[in-house]
């Protein structure tokens, strides 16, 4: 049985699949300095432990979509992207709260972030899904200048 979440515009929210690793790399690019190659998304979409979630049309038009990866009783967001012409529209939002649901179907209790500092959206969107601040890594992201920025770890309980 396939699984679906609802998601606003008209979207839904489903498991990610092998031909989408093009689609995913390039929504990817448009959303962060390093874009991740469209090889590591056939990697993580082969993995049990790495879920992907797409939000995309009835026709498979992906909008955004995250990448979790489990193990024992923790989950990391790896990255979660949104089509620029869909952002400000609650797809992030949406697909976290199917990551969220999904998740409830493992050993996993916490969920860990990594993110920019300077990415105020993204931090509102984590803060507003109940991640809270739990450390920094100083020098994690790369940056266009070759300066590299913090990254703040947070975390929210899953259950």
């Amino acid at each position: 049985m396939m699984k679906l979440w609802m998601a606003p515009g008209g979207l839904h929210i489903e498991p990610g699949q092998s031909g989408d690793a093009g689609e995913l790399a390039r929504i990817h690019a448009k959303g962060f300095y390093r874009g991740w190659p469209r090889e590591e998304f056939i990697g993580f979409l082969t993995e049990q432990s790495t879920p992907l979630y797409v939000a995309c049309d009835a026709k498979r038009r992906i909008a955004g979509f995250a990448l979790i990866r489990h193990a024992a009783d923790e989950a990391e967001l790896l990255t979660i992207a949104v089509d620029p012409k869909w952002r400000g529209k609650k797809i992030g939002q949406a697909l976290l709260r199917a990551a969220f649901d999904d998740l409830l179907l493992t050993p996993a209790r916490r969920m860990f972030l990594e993110v920019d500092e300077q990415n105020a959206a993204a931090i509102r969107l984590y803060t507003s899904q109940g991640f809270v601040r739990v450390g920094t890594r100083n020098g994690y992201y790369p940056r266009p200048d070759g300066s590299a920025a913090t990254a703040l770890v947070m975390a929210r309980d899953l259950g």
